[in-house]
């Protein structure tokens, strides 16, 4: 470790760690209607079935987003410890998140039940103009349904300074 660095070996350790969540609950119509109507965006894809029928879905679909807002069960994601196992945490250091990129493969659909696989990709650190050095922890969620099919990847850059 260098000189002011706040990458410790039990940092560096996380890198490719991986978490698998299991999803718990089915996706039903109506969570895809109300999320639909919270954003604002009521396209018949969301919430006609008979049109969504005859699109080349063929049948009801999720927002694209829906996996990475709704699909997480906090109960279930809690160690006995009361940690928050769904997000890297480092003691002493406050987090601010860095930035997400998204990529959709397959969209959502009612009956699906989605399941999350988080891997620590990167850890970096660099010096800030004003906060002194910033440890930045990179990691990629996959999202897939009950047949393993790829449906998105979230990678987000949380960043911790003291």
């Amino acid at each position: 470790m260098a000189e002011g660095s706040l990458i410790t070996p039990e940092i560096r350790a996380m890198l490719g760690q991986e978490l698998y969540f299991a999803g718990k609950e089915l996706i039903d119509r109506t969570a895809i209607r109300r999320y639909g109507q919270a954003m604002s965006d009521l396209n018949p894809l969301y919430i006609d079935e008979e049109f969504a029928k005859k699109s080349r879905y063929g049948g009801l679909i999720a927002p694209p987003t829906f996996i990475f807002d709704v699909s997480h069960d906090i109960f279930a994601e809690v160690g006995e410890d009361g940690r928050d196992l769904s997000r890297v945490t480092i003691h002493g250091l406050n987090a601010v998140r860095g930035g997400n990129e998204y990529q959709f493969f397959e969209p959502a659909r009612p009956g699906d039940i989605i399941n999350r696989r988080r891997k620590v990709t990167d850890i970096y650190e660099k010096k800030g103009k004003k906060a002194g050095m910033i440890l930045f922890v990179v990691y990629e969620t996959s999202y897939t349904n009950q047949k393993n099919e790829l449906l998105g990847v979230c990678r987000e850059t949380m960043m911790f300074v003291k």
